[in-house]
């Protein structure tokens, strides 16, 4: 159908160099006239028009869609949790492996260290016996002071960190008690003071 020129440059077993093609009808080839899209066996139309028929629905369809109907709300507020909480646990894995793999490589004199905070705790907890308080304050305080011997830098930092939150959390519950006081006097009082 097309006559090729093909035009190089050097010796042929260099296939690297750049050569030109250039591409002509031959001159004694009928002229053929083009094919229409519709001609084409791919795109023919099928002839009739064609009719969509729902199929009615079986009973058993028809409870599996009631039952899925029935338990969206409980299957979005599961993905709802599971979106939320998937975060937090991939943390909390992470958290958990770093602290396999710190443990596996503990610095020397660790274990003992944390034997003897361990120890404080179980001796705060025998020293709490009787009060329910006592028992929520004394070991974790006793363990806390252990610790403090034997991290004094991490120590510190954690009372200032602490310290700093308590503050705003009184403050916080000092403004809430405060709001309620307010309206609670101005509802017990048949004057408004404010005014």
């Amino acid at each position: 159908m097309f006559k090729v020129i093909q035009r190089s440059v050097g010796p042929a077993s260099l296939s690297l160099l750049t050569f030109k093609v250039y591409a002509s009808p031959k001159k004694d080839s009928p002229h053929k006239a083009s094919v229409k899209v519709n001609e084409l066996s791919l795109y023919s139309v099928p002839e009739g028009q064609s009719k969509y028929v729902e199929e009615t629905r079986t009973p058993l369809e028809e409870s599996i869609s009631h039952l899925r109907r029935y338990c969206e709300p409980y299957t979005s507020w599961c993905q709802e949790v599971y979106s939320q909480t998937k975060p937090r646990m991939q943390s909390l894995v992470q958290w958990g492996l770093g602290s396999y793999e710190y443990l596996q490589n503990a610095p020397p004199g660790f274990f003992p260290r944390l034997g003897v905070i361990g120890f404080a705790g179980i001796v705060g907890l025998l020293l709490a016996r009787g009060s329910k308080i006592k028992k929520l304050v004394y070991p974790p305080g006793f363990m806390g002071l252990a610790a403090s011997l034997y991290y004094p830098q991490q120590a510190i930092v954690f009372v200032q960190v602490s310290g700093e939150k308590l503050y705003d959390w009184g403050l916080r519950g000092y403004i809430v008690v405060e709001d309620l006081w307010k309206e609670n006097f101005q509802k017990a009082t048949p004057w408004n003071l404010s005014s």
